[in-house]
């Protein structure tokens, strides 16, 4: 007999080409997990209109995504890859769902609060009122019992649960209640210090070349009092230890010493930690240059991921029909 894997959804936005946050945050533990369970992995186009409806962008965002992903080690023959939507039941089963949840209740959902400050979004849409909604569809027309997230999304995924639960109670049981899976590195802060984001350009991206890496992180901020050479450091509030910490870990006792004492300068520091940067960032790289040469192969990887993400998703909304005595 062989045992049932348990099952993970998790996707991105398509946003283009992915940075370090990206690596830290998801896709390594994508990439661990996948041997272990049963991955899902979203395109997720719809929701990328929640926020900004214009969909010009989106088919190349989504390829660049598509082949960071695979160049991070994303095996497509263990974990289908596919578009929101090209699923049609993603829509289905979100509008169900959309009559199980009050907007009270969303309302009250601090992720979307925090996306409407940082954003300076003026007038929430319905869609981005209801973006937990389609998430919770998204996880569960797969069954999806494991949710890699950051701490941000945690919100989300109590939404899912008691939609969940909601649904079960009130029909039949069909879906399970997933759980939260947050990474050791769930954030790494970008090169000025704060939420890494290619918007505000403050990015390493996993496509970018050694020089470009080596010339970013020349840039990036460090502990403020520490001016000079010779000046003792806090370690614990640089983010290029933070890096190091990530990208550099034998070092890093060494280096705290280093930066605390004074006798290592941040310019050495910098040019050290990008270089463990560059080295980490090389197999992927060159994956990357293998599937831009190849985008046949990267069509029939996707369009693959499609044909056996929507023969799962049709049999969930079977079950959902057959529960709820409609269709």
């Amino acid at each position: 007999m062989t045992t049932r894997k348990r099952v993970i959804l998790s996707g991105m936005r398509p946003t283009g080409k992915l940075h370090l946050g990206h690596l830290v945050g998801a896709l390594e533990n994508w990439v661990a997990l996948q041997h272990e369970f049963q991955n899902y992995h979203l395109i997720a186009d719809y929701h990328a209109l929640t926020t900004n409806p214009d969909t010009t962008d989106i088919p190349d965002h989504s390829r660049e995504m598509l082949i960071d992903w695979l160049s991070a080690g994303i095996d497509p023959s263990l974990s289908p890859v596919f578009r929101q939507s090209r699923i049609k039941e993603h829509s289905e089963l979100h509008l169900l769902f959309s009559m199980l949840i009050s907007s009270s209740r969303l309302e009250r959902n601090p992720t979307l609060k925090e996306q409407v400050r940082d954003l300076e979004i003026e007038g929430v849409t319905y869609g981005h009122l209801g973006y937990p909604v389609l998430q919770a569809a998204d996880i569960l027309l797969y069954k999806g019992e494991i949710v890699p997230v950051g701490e941000d999304q945690l919100p989300h995924i109590e939404i899912t649960r008691e939609i969940a639960r909601k649904f079960n109670q009130q029909y039949k049981r069909v879906f399970p209640e997933p759980e939260a899976k947050l990474t050791k590195f769930s954030r790494l802060p970008g090169l000025d210090g704060r939420r890494m984001s290619k918007s505000v350009g403050n990015t390493i991206l996993l496509s970018d070349l050694p020089d470009t890496i080596r010339s970013k992180m020349r840039k990036a901020v460090t502990d403020p009092q520490k001016i000079r050479k010779g000046d003792p450091g806090r370690p614990d509030i640089c983010l290029v230890f933070a890096y190091h910490n990530k990208f550099n870990q034998a070092e890093v006792p060494e280096i705290r010493a280093g930066c605390e004492s004074g006798s290592l300068g941040c310019v050495d520091c910098k040019l050290n930690c990008a270089n463990h940067i560059v080295n980490a960032l090389a197999p992927i790289r060159e994956r990357r240059a293998y599937y831009e040469k190849h985008g046949s192969e990267v069509k029939e990887i996707l369009a693959d991921g499609e044909r056996r993400a929507a023969a799962v998703a049709k049999a969930t909304m079977t079950e959902v029909h057959d529960a709820m005595g409609i269709g």
